[in-house]
């Protein structure tokens, strides 16, 4: 009976998740980016300064009570979206679809770019405060605030799937990724663990990470932007180190890696190496499914938590948008993928699923398998529990949409119990759900994304209109 519930989950994660699904998302990106005059790339310049800027500028002051700073915003969206899929996706997109994949995944990151912009715009302008006085957005909120209230039901739905959502890629997935990585630490430094250490690693880790989840979320939507706003730029500077160091000790491969890149792109069966058979539709589903996994651009959950950023006007936080998928794919990602392929790691992979141990791999080319576990598994720890944390914030607000306030302590004592048993259980058909409903999610989002479009272009042309018609001046 499970297998036959598990073959239909399969089947129907496939189906969501296939051709008709990637060019809805790249569709309107690609949509977007002509109606905004491909802002991504005539403004880039303007929307860097005014985003990593200020990042390394002088610090934010301090928000008002119910919001976050704009920095706050973006490292608890960044949390959420810089993850696993950024060192197990990146590997596994490489593996299915070869090198060529790395260009499509750019692709939907420089549309996708766009898409976050207008999401994240959209929930800004039709946010609200709640009975506690935070600010709340969304997809389901700029669905019936924006649609109208007849639309009421397509919120609904967003809601639902984002809570299992949330339950299964946010939570169970990640902090069974951390167990994991953690075990095979262990297991590089005493091969051959039996069976019942290796439970009890991982039942310590769940328990362990629920009690610094249940510390975090006590602290409310404040706590949650102050941890990730220390834990973001740490994770991201360690992983980014630790991938230049293995790109600069093989520098004599970056020109040929990128040839693989451009060449695999079209040709895929032209790299050598069990890609004999793969044509390039196969390289475009796995960059652009992997990608926008990555990124999120479309999914809808990463608004959810810019709404709360303290800004005057929309398009000052949107554009923090653009900056992300940039960080994330352009920036993350190609690292990863460099680092996989100047190490010669992925000749062995091709063809088959591969995930984490692809990027140990080779990372072990420069620091040894040894060091390389360590790094890996400490990146990918800090990586899945920051997005662990986000993600409370995105179902429990789904949650609250639905049930109202008390929805979102409901919803985040449910989470905390999803992260002991997600630490221990097999997660296959859970993931498949999530992935499911990943996928159900974006389709709401998306409509309303197109149809509120001329709200996204209105209040960009004020923007841009009224206070940077230069394209300098906008403060």
């Amino acid at each position: 009976m499970m297998q036959a519930v598990s073959n239909f989950i399969h089947a129907f994660d496939n189906l969501v998740w296939g051709i008709p699904m990637l060019v809805l998302l790249l569709g309107t990106g690609i949509f977007l980016s002509a109606r905004l005059g491909f802002l991504q790339f005539r403004r880039f310049g303007f929307i860097m300064k005014h985003t990593v800027g200020r990042l390394f500028g002088s610090r934010n002051a301090d928000s008002r009570d119910g919001t976050l700073t704009p920095v706050q915003a973006l490292t608890t969206a960044l949390a959420g979206t810089v993850g696993t899929g950024n060192i197990a996706g990146v590997a596994g997109a490489i593996a299915l679809g070869g090198p060529g994949a790395i260009f499509w995944m750019w692709v939907a990151a420089l549309f996708g770019m766009c898409t976050k912009y207008a999401e994240i715009l959209l929930a800004v302008h039709f946010r609200k405060k709640n009975v506690r006085g935070d600010f709340v957005g969304g997809p389901m909120y700029y669905i019936e605030n924006g649609l109208g209230a007849r639309w009421h039901w397509l919120a609904v739905l967003f809601s639902v799937f984002g809570m299992i959502a949330a339950l299964g890629t946010g939570c169970m997935t990640q902090i069974n990724t951390i167990a994991a990585s953690i075990g095979s630490v262990f297991q590089s430094f005493r091969p051959g663990l039996d069976d019942g250490t290796l439970t009890f690693i991982y039942a310590f880790v769940g328990v362990a990470a629920a009690i610094l989840t249940i510390l975090v979320l006590f602290g409310g939507l404040k706590r949650i932007g102050s941890v990730t706003e220390r834990l973001v730029p740490v994770m991201a500077l360690i992983y980014i180190l630790a991938a230049l160091a293995v790109v600069f000790t093989h520098l004599s491969s970056v020109g040929p890696a990128f040839a693989q890149i451009f060449k695999g792109a079209f040709r895929p069966s032209a790299i050598s190496g069990g890609l004999a058979g793969v044509a390039m539709q196969q390289a475009m589903k796995a960059g652009f499914g992997r990608g926008i996994f990555s990124n999120e651009a479309g999914l809808g959950t990463a608004p959810i938590a810019h709404a709360a950023a303290d800004v005057t006007h929309p398009v000052h936080q949107a554009m923090y948008g653009v900056f992300e998928v940039f960080a994330d794919t352009i920036v993350i990602c190609t690292l990863t993928a460099l680092s996989i392929l100047v190490s010669g790691a992925a000749a062995g992979h091709y063809g088959r699923a591969a995930g984490s141990e692809l990027t140990i791999e080779a990372f072990g080319a420069t620091f040894g398998p040894r060091l390389a576990s360590v790094i890996v598994a400490l990146c990918i720890t800090m990586f899945a529990y920051s997005t662990l944390l986000s993600w409370s914030l995105y179902g429990g607000r789904c949650m609250e949409f639905l049930f109202g306030a008390r929805g979102m302590a409901v919803y985040q004592a449910i989470y905390v119990v999803f992260v002991v048993v997600g630490a221990t259980v097999e997660l296959d058909l859970a993931w498949q759900i999530a992935d499911s409903a990943n996928a159900l999610m974006a389709i709401p989002n998306l409509i309303a994304v197109l149809f509120l479009s001329p709200t996204v272009v209105r209040l960009t042309r004020n923007y841009f209109g009224q206070h940077a018609p230069d394209g300098r001046r906008a403060e």
